[in-house]
């Protein structure tokens, strides 16, 4: 059973195992019909190969309150989208699968790139981006939620538990992060989370003082947690990251538009295990190293903007901070774990940490090169005003790729 102790300056959730999944549903149900509901789903076409995303349609097929599931579809063929189309034929919604290497999307994000306002590079955050202007351009959705499709220890009970807080009409919240304990197969996983975040947080903390920013992502448990749901009018404002920085890039940008509030985290799962990442020591394009390294970017990007300044000995004093304070919590998890019979391997994880502290200098070092970068995706809003008719371009493309080929 979970505690009931409110941490920081964000409204947590708990769940204290008290209430049948069912009477939440039929709660959801009710709400639904004057604040309809959308799920989205960003999946690679690799993942439909997998263990977990063949589950999620099962459990997804229960579900009974949704409007629409929009899925955006990276890295597929022709062929492969067709057979993605047939993939999700058992989800009992009405579902949009968007195409997003197909001829008809790529034409629109020529277009928008012609404007300046295309995304970057290709990733999740992307494929997110794309997807959520479609949620724009349905118009069916008041409340919006968004998990990965990797999730092997997934149930129907993770999406109503994150997407009840933005969906009850009572509630004002207007997003909602879900978290939940990285424990699966006798082992403490969240490496990044664990042993990059936390302690860069603190780190900062006492080299640069204290600043509000800071209390806020210090408030999430799990702020790197793909999982998060928002009301639709979230989407027009918000500019997100496409790179690895995504999930903070997103608490940020909450952070400069909402009040605290209107914020909050549940619990939505008590196990959670989703595809692992290799730390990729020897490659700092790849894995857990080009992960910390776009997430610690998108904190000092954050902090500039708050007015801290930076320099070469300003992140040299982060990461002699940030080391120390991570291999203490080594020690914590280590005792952690054997507290609850779990596995911990203080070698693997204090070789993350000298691998997360070489990185916070190469963001660092990236940071003061680069000024002027441009990380994050336009909002919907300004991409909007530049080319008035995207919005219906993109649900026209969409639905002309699932009437050509849903054979």
């Amino acid at each position: 059973m979970a505690d009931f102790y409110q941490n920081g300056i964000i409204t947590t959730l708990h769940n204290l195992g008290q209430r049948p999944i069912e009477d939440m549903e039929a709660e959801l149900l009710t709400f639904s019909k004057t604040r309809p509901m959308t799920l989205v789903l960003p999946s690679l076409y690799s993942e439909l190969q997998g263990d977990a995303l063949p589950n999620i349609v099962q459990e997804l097929s229960k579900v009974n309150y949704l409007s629409e599931i929009v899925i955006g579809l990276d890295r597929a063929s022709e062929d492969e989208y067709r057979k993605a189309l047939e993939f999700f034929k058992p989800l009992n919604q009405n579902f949009k699968l968007l195409w997003n290497d197909g001829p008809r999307l790529r034409a629109l994000d020529e277009k928008l790139h012609d404007e300046g306002l295309a995304p970057l590079e290709p990733g999740k955050g992307r494929n997110v981006w794309y997807c959520l202007g479609f949620v724009l351009a349905s118009g069916k959705a008041q409340s919006v939620a968004l998990h990965d499709c990797d999730i092997v220890t997934y149930d129907k009970s993770l999406l109503a538990r994150l997407i009840y807080p933005v969906a009850n009409t009572s509630f004002n919240y207007e997003f909602c992060k879900g978290y939940y304990a990285r424990v699966a197969n006798g082992k403490i996983h969240g490496r990044v989370s664990r042993l990059l975040v936390t302690p860069l947080i603190r780190a900062l903390k006492k080299t640069v003082g204290h600043l509000d920013y800071l209390d806020y992502i210090d408030s999430f448990r799990y702020p790197l947690a793909g999982e998060f749901s928002f009301r639709t009018d979230v989407i027009n404002d918000i500019r997100i990251p496409s790179d690895w920085g995504l999930e903070i890039g997103v608490l940020s940008e909450l952070n400069r538009n909402y009040a605290n509030n209107r914020l909050c985290q549940a619990d939505i799962a008590e196990t959670y295990d989703h595809k692992h990442q290799k730390l990729s020591a020897e490659d700092v394009s790849k894995g857990l190293a080009k992960m910390s390294i776009d997430i610690s970017k998108a904190l000092f990007r954050k902090l500039a903007t708050n007015g801290v300044v930076f320099n070469s000995e300003t992140f040299r004093s982060i990461k002699a901070t940030y080391f120390r304070i991570a291999l203490d919590f080594v020690e914590t998890y280590y005792n952690d774990a054997l507290m609850n019979g779990l596995k911990l391997d203080i070698h693997k994880e204090e070789k993350a940490v000298e691998l997360f502290a070489r990185n916070i200098l190469v963001a660092g070092q990236s940071f003061l090169e680069n000024p002027m970068e441009k990380p994050f995706i336009p909002s919907w809003n300004r991409v909007i005003s530049a080319v008035p008719g995207i919005l219906g371009d993109i649900r026209q493309a969409v639905e002309d790729d699932m009437a050509e080929y849903n054979t």
